[in-house]
This record gives structure tokens, C-alpha cells and sequence, in this order.
């Protein structure tokens, strides 16, 4: 069943792979730059269409500030504006968002993700305050992050649909798991906002149903599959084609995010498969022998038949 359409109706602005950019370390823990730019640029040699810095899989809670300005520094410099680098800029408080935003725009990333706040758990009126006082404050595009799973608050579609109407939040990546809410978000308001998947396991019924890309940790070790199954799923409409690569990615993936492990798994993955990108930064430690056997399985399934 192979049939062509024309080009996706917002390839203008973010879309596609967006890798969740992971933050390399030294042995002692300490940021090691200059791998994190060879290894930018490895992805955008395997056609990534954007990098996020920052983010969860990037260990951004594990950072201090001046880390995370050299991570940004470091990751735009590396992309030279071949692809947005869109920055992961959380914090605890709407102070600390917007400062974290403004440092962004600052630095040329192309936009901003941003979750809600951690921790305090704020009411929807007062995130929705927030997210006004951080629109209000930057120039850029803000990608929505939805995962409740580590925030502990839930960003409903009837909750997104009130931040679209403000003019920066332009994206959100959905990332609860949940095949509904992609489809409840493209109802609501896929006319004003890009919508991510978030969740890996998702990934091609949310490309078929409209989702302009697909945002994802698993992309550090893999990302010419990630970009083959975007090319397969959207822009040629191969289903056939783009089930059967799926197929072979999703026992890597339902590792990955069954694993309770993500981010120590994409950093055993990357290493596996020739970039390593050191340890995680503790209080997270490294893969055990057991979780490396099923992680090399994966593997070997994920990159069958090419």
C-alpha cells in the first residue's frame, strides 16, 4: 500500500525527529563538551530534524546553571542553524523558567520545551499564570511537555487548548502513553499546535493520525531508524514499509520505556552501538550485566533486515 501525498502541512516549523539530546559525561561525572558536539553532529548526520538539550534523557535536574549554559552553548555551536535546537528550560519556579527561556533565546536556540514546574504541583490556573508570565517574557516558540508520570501534574487537552491561545505555545509533546490524548489534541487544536509524540511505543499510530514528529530519548541510539520510519510514515505513506521497521524497533523501545531505567538505558544503548557517552550522573547509576543482555537482544531485533 504505498501511496505519495504532499509535503506534511507544517514541515515549516518543527518537526519530524527531535532527538532528547543525552548530556555526555566523564568518568567522574563531570560534562564532557567536546563529545557532546561530535556526537550533535553525529545525529545530524544521520538526518535528525532537531535537537532538545536539556531535557529529561539530557539529565537537566542534575545540572547546575552554568552547566546548562555550556550544554546550550555547546549544542548550538554544533548545530551551526543546520537544525532548530530547541531547549529544554525547567526549573522549580517561574523565576527561574524565564530566566532559564530568556538564557535560551539569548543563545539562538530556536525555541524552548517546558513541563510544568516540579514538585510544587500547581493548580491550573496558576500554571496557566505561568506559562502566561513565560510567554510574556521570550520571542520564541514554547513546545508543551506532558508528562505527568514525572511532574505529577497532568496537562489535559482541554487544558492545552486554553495555553494555545497564547501566541509562543506552539507545540506540545504528549507524552502519558496515551493514544487518546494525541487524537483528542489534533481535534482540540492541531490547527494551532504541532503535536509531538511523546511516547515511543506510540510512535507510528501518532505519525498516521496527524502528529507533526515524534520526540524521543531512543533516537541517541538509533536515530537513522527514527528518521526512516518519519520519512516512511509521513512523507511517502508507506504503512506497509513503516509497520514492518516499526515492528523491529518496538521491543527496543517497550525496553526503554517499560525499563524504568530510560535514561541509563539510552546511555548503555549509545555506547553499544560505538558513541559512548559515559555514565549517568548519580544519584542514577548504570545498567546492570542482566539489563545489558536484554538491551544487546533488543538490539540485534531493532536493527534486523537494515
Amino acid at each position: 500500500m504505498k501511496t505519495r501525498t504532499k509535503s506534511h502541512p507544517k514541515r515549516s516549523g518543527f518537526h519530524g525527529v527531535l532527538a532528547a539530546l543525552v548530556t555526555p559525561m566523564k568518568a567522574n561525572e563531570e560534562i564532557d563538551y567536546d563529545r557532546l558536539g561530535r556526537f550533535t553532529e553525529n545525529l545530524l548526520k544521520a538526518g535528525v530534524h532537531g535537537v532538545i538539550p536539556l531535557g529529561s534523557t539530557g539529565e537537566y535536574y542534575a545540572l547546575d546553571p552554568l552547566e546548562r549554559e555550556r550544554v546550550l552553548r555547546a549544542t548550538v555551536e554544533a548545530a551551526a542553524g543546520r537544525v532548530p535546537v530547541i531547549a529544554g528550560a525547567n526549573a522549580g519556579a517561574t523565576r527561574e523558567v524565564i530566566a532559564f527561556s530568556r538564557q535560551a533565546e539569548a543563545l539562538g536556540c530556536a525555541g524552548v520545551m517546558l513541563a510544568p514546574p516540579y514538585y510544587s504541583l500547581p493548580r491550573p490556573e496558576e500554571l496557566l499564570a505561568h506559562f502566561r508570565a513565560v510567554n510574556h517574557a521570550i520571542g520564541i516558540p514554547i513546545l508543551l511537555y506532558n508528562y505527568p508520570g514525572r511532574t505529577g501534574v497532568d496537562m489535559t487537552p482541554e487544558f492545552i487548548e486554553r495555553l494555545a491561545a497564547l501566541k509562543n505555545v506552539r507545540y506540545v509533546k504528549e507524552s502519558t502513553g496515551e493514544m487518546p490524548r494525541i487524537t483528542e489534541l489534533l481535534r482540540r487544536c492541531g490547527d494551532r499546535l504541532g503535536v509531538f509524540c511523546g511516547c515511543d511505543t506510540i510512535a507510528l499510530e501518532s505519525l498516521m493520525v496527524g502528529a507533526v514528529g515524534w520526540v524521543g530519548g531512543v533516537v541517541n541510539v538509533l536515530p537513522r531508524s527514527h528518521v526512516r520510519l518519519f520519512e516512511l510514515a509521513v512523507v511517502k505513506r508507506d504503512l506497509v514499509a513503516a509497520r514492518s521497521l516499526f515492528f523491529r524497533m518496538l521491543p527496543l523501545l517497550e525496553l526503554f520505556e517499560g525499563g524504568g531505567k530510560y535514561t541509563q538505558f539510552v546511555k548503555a544503548g549509545c555506547k553499544l552501538m560505538g558513541h559512548d557517552v559515559g555514565p549517568p550522573r548519580r544519584p542514577l547509576l548504570g545498567i546492570t550485566g542482566a539489563e545489558g543482555a536484554r538491551l544487546r537482544a533488543a538490539l540485534r531485533v531493532s536493527r534486523a533486515g537494515g
